[in-house]
């Protein structure tokens, strides 16, 4: 495993990731960041935070098994969500709760969460993308 993911006693423990992703791996994969597509390019979820924050994470599951990578080499997440407020983290967590059950995984490397006013499509309200780090 190339991914060591730390919590320092230092710093607040958040429950849904950790605050330091050690990476000791050879090659480093960028994923684009992923939206709420299907497979045929439809947006799934539309006006549904939680069903397009679940789609987006099953779709960087998708583009890390391609490149022989889980969520378990992933050392960094940035997630981008339209018009962000606070009341907006039930159905952010309730579609990464629902993601993570589905596909196994407890996505818990580092990340950070950015309000943006828009992505590139309007029916687009969250936009994921992860780095990771493979031996």
């Amino acid at each position: 495993m190339s991914i060591t993911l730390v919590n320092p006693k230092e710093l607040p423990a958040i429950e849904l990731y950790h605050q330091v992703a050690v990476a000791t791996g050879s090659r480093t994969v960028y994923i684009a960041g992923q939206v709420s597509w299907d497979a045929d390019g439809k947006t799934v979820g539309a006006g549904d935070l939680a069903a397009q924050i679940a789609q987006s994470y099953r779709n960087v599951g998708i583009a890390l098994a391609e490149v022989g990578a889980t969520f378990a080499d992933v050392a960094k997440l940035t997630v981008y969500v339209v018009d962000w407020t606070p009341d907006k983290m039930g159905a952010f967590v309730e579609g990464l709760s629902r993601v993570a059950a589905e596909l196994g995984v407890a996505p818990v490397a580092p990340g950070t969460l950015i309000g943006v006013a828009a992505l590139s499509d309007p029916d687009h309200l969250v936009e994921v993308e992860a780095i990771a780090v493979l031996d």
